[in-house]
């Protein structure tokens, strides 16, 4: 089964499987698959060719993978463009949304310890 260009894992149940696809998360999937009166717990090989357009045409209708990625892509670089905070912040890869930097800001520096001990290895006495 395919929605939006992504293959749909077809052992995995339809709620965790749907969230394969980029801007479906568990919560929408869920939702989705109530509002279609599908169990979320059936798996994607178990789906008649009807229930599959069904999601298909009702997945399709919010924005997803490439569309989402460029909108949220185009937002920031709005943000860069108009010198906002969240802007700078941005463009320095560090937190834009208020956390402390002291510590804790290892994923949007990229994993950078500036520590004595770390990654260095002992030297070997000849």
């Amino acid at each position: 089964m395919r929605i939006a260009g992504v293959t749909i894992p077809e052992e995995k149940r339809l709620e965790i499987g749907l969230t394969a696809i980029y801007g479906v998360g568990r919560p929408r999937a869920k939702q989705t698959l109530e509002s279609l009166g599908i169990d979320w717990g059936k798996r994607p090989k178990d789906l008649s060719a009807g229930e599959e357009s069904k999601i298909r045409e009702t997945v399709e209708k919010f924005m997803l993978e490439g569309e989402l990625r460029r909108s949220i892509s185009a937002n920031i670089r709005r943000l860069k463009d108009i010198k906002a905070h969240r802007g700078n912040r941005h463009t320095k890869h560090l937190p834009a949304r208020g956390q402390r930097t002291k510590t804790n800001s290892r994923t949007v520096r990229g994993n950078v310890r500036k520590t004595m001990t770390s990654g260095r290895r002992k030297l070997e006495k000849t």
